[in-house]
C-alpha cells in the first residue's frame, strides 16, 4: 500500500501547504511510512501523532509520537490543535464512520485541514480490466468474492465517492477531491496475493471460492500472468473554518 499510494498522499500534504512547525495527526497509521514522512516535513518545531488500535508496526522511538487509540470509541486527542489530520483507508471499514469523522474534525484548529482517502470499489470492481481469458475471469470472480466479504463485514464499498459531500456536511470549507487509479506492476501483484491469502479461510468458510480456484489464482499472480488493478483511491480534503 505504501509503494502504491504514499507518493499520492505526500503530494496532497504539500498541496495543502504543510511546512515546518505543523502539528499533524495520522489516524489509523498502520505502518511507519506516512508518520515518518510527516515528521521529516514538519521538522523539530512540529509534532506528529500516529495512532492506531494496534500500533505494533509503529516505532515508539521514532520522531513521531505513537499512541494506541480508537478513533470511534476514544475522544479526539488534543482537540482544536492540529494543522493537519489524515486518514487513509480507515473510515471505509468502520461501522460508525460519522463518529470517527466528527472526532477528526474536532481535532483540527481553525483553518486546519482534514485529508481523507478511501477506495471506492464499486466505481471500478474488477481485478483485471482486460478480461481476455479464463485466468482473468477467475481473478475477477475472486475479486467479487472479496468484495462480498467486505460488504458482510459492514464496509461501504461506495464510500469514496461520498467524501466531498461528507466533508462539506461536517462543516468543512474549501472542499475538493481527486482520484488515483493504479494499473499493473509488482506492487499490485503483491497486494493482491497478500489480500487473498489473508482472507482465504473466510472465502472458503463462506463458500465463495474453493481451494483449487484460490491456488490457481495465486499461482497466476506469482507468475506475473495478470495485469492487476485496484479500486480508485479517492482523496478529499477540507478546511475547518475560522
Amino acid at each position: 500500500m505504501a509503494e502504491l499510494f504514499d507518493g499520492v498522499t505526500r503530494g496532497h500534504f504539500y498541496r495543502l501547504g504543510m511546512t515546518e512547525g505543523w502539528r499533524c495527526w495520522e489516524v489509523g497509521a498502520g505502518g511507519p511510512s506516512i508518520p515518518e514522512a510527516l515528521a521529516a516535513a514538519v521538522g523539530p518545531t512540529g509534532h506528529v501523532l500516529a495512532t492506531d488500535i494496534d500500533p505494533t508496526w509503529l516505532d515508539p522511538h521514532a520522531r513521531y509520537e505513537v499512541r494506541r487509540h480508537d478513533v470511534v470509541a476514544d475522544p479526539p486527542p488534543q482537540p482544536g490543535t492540529f494543522d493537519l489530520v489524515h486518514a487513509r483507508l480507515v473510515l471505509v471499514h468502520l461501522p460508525d464512520r460519522a463518529r470517527a469523522l466528527a472526532s477528526m474534525v474536532a481535532a483540527l484548529r481553525p483553518g486546519g485541514w482534514l485529508l481523507v482517502e478511501e477506495a471506492d470499489t464499486e466505481l471500478q470492481p474488477l481485478a483485471c480490466l482486460d478480461e481476455v481469458g479464463p485466468v482473468q475471469e477467475r481473478a475477477n470472480r475472486l475479486r467479487r468474492a472479496v468484495r462480498e466479504l467486505m460488504t458482510r463485514r459492514g464496509a461501504d464499498l461506495r464510500f469514496g465517492r461520498t467524501l466531498p459531500r461528507v466533508l462539506g456536511a461536517a462543516g468543512l470549507v474549501d472542499v475538493a477531491a481527486s482520484g488515483c487509479f493504479p494499473v499493473g506492476g509488482t506492487a499490485c501483484d503483491r497486494l493482491e496475493a497478500e489480500t487473498v491469502r489473508m482472507v482465504r479461510a473466510e472465502l472458503l468458510a463462506a463458500g465463495l471460492a474453493d481451494d483449487a480456484e484460490i491456488d490457481a489464482h495465486l499461482a497466476a499472480v506469482d507468475a506475473g500472468e495478470l495485469d492487476l488493478t485496484l479500486a480508485p483511491l479517492i482523496s478529499a480534503w477540507g478546511r475547518r473554518p475560522g
